[in-house]
């Protein structure tokens, strides 16, 4: 099988030195590779800018910045993919205008005029032809399930996992995590608190053999 996986964060630069970012580390995109890996899979990672090593035995290794670059790849490489799973931390939105050079300190506020940026969830679910399995994730404060269902439907995913951010020994920049996997039929499954490399191997296991 075909596997294609985005996961770490994007940079939208607003100067030469300075960018809006968000606190992704791409630990849980590298772990599903690895695990995607270790079933013999055909991997491509497409990695927003993170400080973890690229994992063995890969197909591709494309590394991005912006989320503009992040959508042009996974568009590139949607086609030839069996199962997508959208790990990544994509900017929502990026300056309008990068100075090309150090915008310096002044007395006064600095506003930045930002517009959105393309949601690459809701491009590829589009794109999805009927034998593609895409699984996004959620990762929320408030109301995890409400939103976790609403955007499963609006951008056309046949599972998405949540999880709530926040919480003390999870999510960002741990290496535990814990997963409410929902499937687009309405199965639900609760994936306790671990390491995010097991994790990993229990929501590949669901997603290919969910009878078993």
């Amino acid at each position: 099988m075909n596997v294609l996986i985005n996961a770490g964060p994007t940079r939208e630069s607003i100067d030469p030195v300075r960018f809006i970012t968000n606190r992704s580390t791409g630990k849980m995109g590298y772990a599903i590779a690895e695990a995607a890996l270790k079933l013999g899979h055909a991997v491509t990672l497409v990695s927003g800018p993170v400080s973890l090593p690229v994992p063995d035995g890969l197909a591709a290794f494309i590394p991005i910045e912006s989320a503009a670059e992040m959508a042009g790849a996974m568009k590139q490489a949607m086609p030839g993919a069996d199962l997508i799973i959208l790990c990544a931390a994509v900017a929502d939105y990026r300056p309008v205008v990068c100075s090309r050079s150090k915008l310096k300190k002044s007395a006064g506020n600095l506003f930045l005029e930002l517009e959105r940026t393309e949601d690459i969830a809701l491009s590829l679910g589009k794109r999805k032809r009927g034998n593609q399995i895409l699984v996004g994730f959620a990762a929320e404060t408030d109301d995890l399930e409400t939103n976790a269902l609403r955007k499963m439907k609006e951008k056309n995913f046949d599972w998405i996992a949540a999880n709530e951010v926040g919480k003390p020994g999870r999510g960002f920049a741990s290496d535990n995590n814990a997963l409410t996997l929902y499937a687009s039929d309405g199965r639900r499954f609760q994936l306790e608190l671990q390491s995010k490399k097991r994790l990993a191997v229990e929501l590949l296991s669901l997603i290919l053999h969910p009878g078993e």
